[in-house]
């Protein structure tokens, strides 16, 4: 079913030799997929650019050549077996693109955790194109109020952290110590807020450079440690009576920031893996040492559909509103470039040509 005239053509974003000389390039004239069995076809309006996406450019990984995973668009075809619903909805497209719905995680609850799960821009074609095919069951409604181009970074950026935040409990309580490594780029700034506002912790802010210390104190940050200025450990040990704090989240994806982040945490403190640092790096820390600590070691990749639909409730009601510039599709390279970086401050999100 449809009822919007599609070209046969599209304009995408596409990656070019991906790996260490990869490339982000504009291409026109690419096919428009259409969707097959309990698919849809949405006509995009706007897509967030993730730091994830320049690991479909470094070749960090099997992608597609179409990178993008914080999509927000109309349904205008339907696959058979599509719910006729979504005709004309606006909807969100993330990076959990399908799960399983078969096995115990799934059954759970935890679909972002399906080990048979398939991805928005690694297993199927990303969301820096004007149509995109998507699973109808997976898509998320986007509310009436919520803009588009607020939407798009919650997606992924604000799921990945309402997620990771999450992870701090049952351990950690309101009013503790939550420290936040990367806390100025698109997902920490969302992570600053949910930890701060929602859950009520005291969260120290990680990062470097004046126009992210006034962006994460904004956000709700009790403390901003730059680390390109500050002796990061001193510090945070200083903020927290000599003890580190009671959790970590390490969003950014280096190596430095994980071997730095390891000395934060206090005993019994939850350390939650967000960041991605190349497949082969491994966690810096000796079992002897987590044992001796008592660490709880987490990992958090995405949240869960009811944290997808909290966030945007909270978007809607004004709890969580993230720092975003609006940029034209043609200037997508550009902002890879600044991602690989480590340039960009809050979100950076796309306009899908017309």
């Amino acid at each position: 079913m449809t009822t919007h005239e599609i070209p046969p053509t599209q304009t995408v974003a596409w990656i070019e030799s991906p790996g260490p000389e990869g490339k982000l390039v504009i291409r026109d004239g690419v096919e428009v997929q259409q969707p097959s069995s309990h698919e849809v076809l949405v006509k995009l309006e706007c897509s967030g650019i993730c730091h994830s996406d320049c690991r479909n450019v470094e070749g960090m990984g099997v992608y597609t050549d179409i990178p993008g995973h914080e999509g927000v668009g109309t349904v205008v075809k339907l696959g058979k077996g599509a719910s006729e619903s979504l005709m004309n909805k606006r909807v969100g497209i993330k990076w959990l693109w399908s799960a399983c719905n078969k096995c115990s995680v799934c059954a759970s609850g935890r679909v972002n955790n399906c080990p048979n799960q398939l991805n928005t821009g690694r297993s199927v074609k990303g969301t820096l194109q004007q149509y995109v095919v998507a699973h109808a069951d997976f898509v998320s409604l986007i509310p009436d109020g919520v803009p588009s181009e607020v939407a798009a970074p919650l997606l992924c950026a604000g799921l990945s952290l309402a997620g990771a935040v999450s992870k701090c409990e049952p351990e950690i309580k309101s009013g503790q110590w939550v420290a936040i490594v990367g806390a100025g780029g698109g997902l920490g700034h969302i992570g600053v807020q949910i930890a701060a506002k929602i859950k009520g912790y005291k969260v120290i802010a990680i990062d470097s450079g004046s126009e992210k210390e006034k962006l994460c104190k904004e956000m709700g940050a009790t403390a901003f440690v730059d680390y390109a200025k500050d002796d990061v450990v001193k510090t945070v040990q200083g903020l927290t009576d000599g003890e580190g704090a009671h959790a970590i989240i390490c969003v950014a994806g280096t190596a430095k920031a994980y071997e730095q982040a390891i000395h934060l945490v206090r005993n019994n403190g939850v350390f939650v893996c967000v960041g991605l640092p190349p497949d082969t790096y491994m966690f810096p820390m000796s079992p002897i040492q987590i044992a001796n600590k008592g660490l709880v070691i987490k990992g958090s990749s995405t949240g869960t559909t009811e944290q997808m639909d909290e966030l945007l409730q909270h978007a809607l009601e004004g709890k969580i509103t993230p720092k975003i510039e609006v940029y034209e599709f043609s200037d997508s390279p550009k902002i890879i470039e600044e991602l690989q970086r480590y340039e960009v401050s809050g979100r950076k999100v796309v306009k899908a040509p017309a």
